[in-house]
């Protein structure tokens, strides 16, 4: 990868379009990346993401029952979290994908509670062109998730179909 990588390319005099997402020939196996801003989760993100789910399980949103649990409060949802986690890694390791491939050893390491504040980082594992399409290619991340406090809250891998370079529907539109 280039020494940095750029998030502005220059689209006229003093005029600068913001960039987001890496191409195929940027990842490099290695290479991690802090993905930033954080984010606090709130009650109403846990008890929002049960109702949307249908998650019917007491300890995310009946603080009563949860307060007779070894936890003493409500547990936010861990799809929530995967998908927050996620969500934040967008930007770079995903921008620019055709389709996410799957997600695999995702585990759950530690609690998350509303007020937690999380971050995450990814990884590149790997990545290979495609066989059956030519102008993508097949890159693999592990995404770890952390609160303010530095604590690993979950870990996962995903694989994703990239765009290389000149081929993205961003670049044949001028976009």
């Amino acid at each position: 990868m280039e020494e940095t990588v750029r998030a502005y390319r220059q689209v006229g005099p003093k005029r600068y379009r913001e960039i987001s997402g890496l191409y195929y020939e940027d990842f490099e196996p290695g290479d991690t990346f802090e993905h930033r801003p954080g984010r606090t989760i709130t009650n109403t993100d846990n008890i929002w993401m049960t109702l949307l789910t249908m998650n019917t399980q007491q300890v995310h949103f009946d603080a009563v029952y949860a307060a007779q649990t070894e936890w003493k409060k409500m547990l936010v949802d861990s799809t929530f979290t995967l998908a927050l986690l996620t969500g934040m890694s967008v930007r770079t390791v995903s921008a620019k994908a055709v389709a996410n491939l799957g997600w695999d050893k995702v585990k759950a390491t530690h609690p998350v509670f509303a007020g937690d504040t999380l971050y995450a980082e990814s990884t590149v594992l790997h990545k290979r062109e495609s066989k059956s399409r030519p102008t993508q290619g097949i890159v693999t991340v592990a995404t770890r998730g952390v609160n303010q406090d530095g604590r690993g809250v979950m870990s996962f891998e995903r694989t994703m179909l990239v765009y290389k370079r000149g081929h993205s529907p961003e670049q044949a539109a001028n976009y």
